[in-house]
């Protein structure tokens, strides 16, 4: 079974589908991890995020791996690593790059085949598997997004501002939604959810509710 968690940035998508992962005992992929994976080696090569020419022969080479939800480059454990937000800033202008989406989409599949998988990204259910088992696509008003978004950066010690956070998510939303290549939409066949005023544990529950709903179908 494939699942599919699509959403704009703060939504849960990564809480939640992890959550399920572990109580189904099924893989769980943080697609958007593996974008991050790939700026942060761009910026430990000190490559400029506007070398096309470089960054697509580095994307030619890219070694990384995902284990019990820990994220490898170059065989290095880098989870820390690529939370931050100078690493999700530049994830996002490389993720605008048409050769950079198509390698990263090839990746998704070939992690995902032959296994009972949930993905988490932007594009799960209308590009990377169009023919998911279960589409979901998870929301939440900016303001609430900004909050979490705080409360998961001031937990790591990072000293950030509301408002700033929140400007950041407001212009990812329109990136996200207005890019070229894959912008984020909702599927035909998606069901939504809003987490504005729901815990992740009472999201986790209704999408496990439409898992085994689907299960009896299949």
């Amino acid at each position: 079974m494939i699942i599919a968690v699509d959403g704009p940035a703060g939504s849960g998508k990564s809480t939640v589908s992890k959550m399920i992962a572990d109580e189904l005992g099924i893989t769980y992929l943080d697609t958007g991890a593996m974008y991050r994976l790939f700026a942060y080696k761009l910026m430990k090569e000190n490559i400029d995020f506007s070398d096309r020419e470089k960054e697509l022969k580095l994307l030619e080479d890219l070694n990384i791996d995902m284990k019990d939800n820990r994220f490898y480059l170059d065989n290095e454990d880098v989870t820390d690593k690529i939370r931050t937000r100078e690493t999700s800033s530049n994830a996002s202008k490389i993720s605008v790059v048409k050769e950079v989406r198509e390698k990263m989409v090839e990746l998704q599949r070939e992690f995902s085949k032959s296994k009972d998988v949930i993905l988490d990204g932007r594009d799960i259910g209308t590009v990377v598997f169009p023919n998911a088992d279960l589409k979901v696509y998870l929301n939440a008003d900016p303001e609430i997004r900004a909050e979490r978004r705080c409360k998961e950066l001031r937990n790591k010690g990072e000293n950030v501002e509301y408002e700033e956070i929140l400007r950041e998510i407001t212009k990812r939303d329109y990136n996200d939604m207005h890019r070229k290549e894959s912008p984020l939409k909702i599927a035909e066949d998606a069901v939504i959810l809003d987490s504005t005023s729901l815990s992740a544990e009472e999201i986790k529950d209704k999408i496990k509710k439409l898992v085994e709903e689907k299960t009896k179908k299949i």
